[in-house]
């Protein structure tokens, strides 16, 4: 037994707000924390836990959408709209993985610094920043893309034969 109804109003609706801001702005505080040691410096463990936070709101909202695609009438866009969606949770898996590593990287190489005299303030070798650097970007630009993927699939499932393009006379 999910989240399914807030207020008498289907979870889903409300509950895919969440994934819609903190995936894109988890994707964004990786990519930059991965190529940007002071962004880094000033997130801390805030982005492993932002990640966390995007990551849990997925099941959630997937739960709550296949309650309500059997509260439904069934056709090809809401298929299509729920593939689409089933397919976010390897994405925000990868971002949490790619945001702890990140996170931990910079935490060790801190760490490493301490009781030096080198000025490197946690900076972790070049090489491998870099590498952090484009995996972030590919898996942060990767679910982005799904998420805008999922969200245009779902608006259609939801308005298609639902509007006018002309206003209706009533209203004008």
């Amino acid at each position: 037994m999910g989240l399914d109804l807030i207020n008498g109003i289907p979870a889903h609706v409300l509950l895919v707000h969440a994934v819609v801001v903190l995936t894109p702005l988890t994707a964004l505080a990786l990519i930059l924390c991965a190529a940007l040691p002071s962004v880094m410096r000033r997130f801390g463990p805030a982005l492993p836990a932002l990640a966390l936070v995007s990551l849990i709101s997925v099941p959630l909202t997937t739960d709550s959408g296949e309650w309500l695609e059997r509260h439904v009438d069934s056709n090809e866009l809401v298929r299509k709209h729920t593939e689409l969606g089933d397919g976010l949770t390897p994405w925000v898996i990868a971002l949490f993985l790619a945001a702890t590593a990140v996170w931990w990287f910079y935490r060790r190489a801190a760490h490493r610094t301490l009781g030096t005299r080198e000025s490197s303030n946690g900076v972790v070798a070049t090489p491998v920043r870099i590498a952090a650097a484009v995996l972030s970007l590919v898996i942060g630009v990767g679910a982005v893309v799904q998420v805008y993927r999922i969200g245009d699939s779902g608006a259609k499932a939801a308005w298609h034969d639902s509007y006018s393009a002309t206003a209706h006379p009533d209203h004008s």
